[in-house]
């Protein structure tokens, strides 16, 4: 019943990808193994701040998998979602980057990280002085659904008739609408540590959108996962044991940024490339790769006046909108774009001057004037 109690409720009575439902078991399967015992084929070399490493206990450290930090892009104050969090490690070290005032939310669905993680909750916020973390089992492509308040459903309600799989369904539909277990727009920063690419094929969309759905306007998801440089033979992608290992599911490399764009995300960035593959399969490169996007594009395109002018160097640059803009032109926009290109937080900082547009008609040809948003 563990398989149909992960499934979102649009997919319960669907057709189910036999590949997909062995990718999840695959996944569960390994990674309950390297809650046990450290698994070293699970992660490539990575470097943390040593000083945030100090206080982590020994086994948090040792079955550590990743492929990167986000955490370093991470600052005090802000409510942070790291998705895939398995022993804590990543969240531990969020923990004392934002400080009291921040919180920590780590989502997985394998229990036995889940286990590891939260053995140290106590000791951690002694450690600390502050207890700002906390660990939820989900689905990252599902995060609305509490799939602990599911379990202690079918505890009481065992499935074992047809009717019996439309309650469940009803219910599972009922916790995300009534009592979703990450609310709309309720985080500030989404990390993810290697994760992602665990992901089953007929989820990926979804899984970006619920990244953009929990971010508040203005927030931002901080990625690291690993990518491939081309498409690998199907025989890899088809292999439950190279998914596990995160390899089969690597995306491509600009295939991963084109979800970002198509989930409604903008300032999509690369902050870090791996110099060199973490290995090489068949003759394909699959590397370590950390992404920044942002949330907050959304909204009526208003023209009340606002224009700006790229600074440069490139002779011209393109938005996720579309809008051109000429270095060195005054180009009018939008108050919605003047406010994402001109905020000191945001992407775009400093690429462009805030200016107010030239007296008499204005040619707004591709820019928000025309009403392209």
């Amino acid at each position: 019943m563990a398989k149909i109690a992960a499934r979102r409720g649009s997919d319960l009575t669907g057709k189910v990808d036999d590949f997909d439902w062995s990718v999840e078991a695959a996944v569960l399967e390994r990674y309950g193994r390297g809650a046990r015992a450290r698994e070293a084929g699970l992660c490539c070399p990575t470097s943390y701040d040593p000083a945030c490493l100090e206080k982590l206990p020994r086994e948090i450290l040792e079955k550590d998998y990743g492929c990167g930090d986000p955490s370093r892009h991470v600052g005090e104050g802000e409510r942070v979602l790291d998705l895939g969090s398995g022993a804590g490690k990543v969240c531990y070290i969020l923990a004392q980057k934002v400080g009291p005032k921040g919180s920590v939310t780590g989502a997985d669905f394998n229990d036995e990280m889940l286990a590891v993680a939260r053995k140290y909750q106590a000791e951690m916020a002694r450690k600390l002085g502050h207890a700002n973390t906390r660990f939820v089992k989900a689905r990252i492509q599902d995060l609305a659904l509490d799939l602990e308040r599911v379990d202690l459903w079918l505890d009481a309600n065992p499935v074992s008739s047809s009717s019996g799989l439309h309650a469940l369904e009803a219910e599972c539909n009922r916790l995300r609408r009534e009592e979703p277990l990450i609310a709309d727009e309720t985080i500030d920063v989404v990390v993810s540590n290697c994760v992602l690419n665990l992901v089953a094929p007929r989820d990926r969309l979804h899984l970006f959108q619920e990244i953009h759905r929990v971010l508040r306007r203005g927030g931002r998801a901080v990625i690291s996962d690993i990518v491939c440089d081309r498409e690998p033979e199907p025989a890899i992608r088809k292999d439950p044991e190279l998914w596990s290992g995160c390899i089969a599911g690597a995306f491509r490399e600009e295939a991963l940024l084109e979800m970002f764009e198509e989930a409604g995300f903008h300032g999509i960035e690369i902050l870090e490339r791996s110099e060199r593959p973490w290995k090489v399969v068949e003759g394909v490169d699959f590397r370590s790769l950390t992404v920044r996007a942002y949330k907050g594009k959304e909204g009526p395109c208003i023209d009340d006046g606002q224009a700006v002018i790229y600074r440069g160097p490139w002779k011209e640059v393109r938005d996720d909108d579309g809008h051109v803009f000429v270095r060195g032109r005054r180009a009018p926009v939008c108050r919605k774009t003047h406010d994402i290109l001109t905020n000191p937080a945001g992407p775009y900082a400093g690429e462009v001057l805030p200016v107010g547009p030239l007296p008499g008609p204005q040619d707004a040809t591709g820019q928000c004037g025309s009403g392209c948003c």
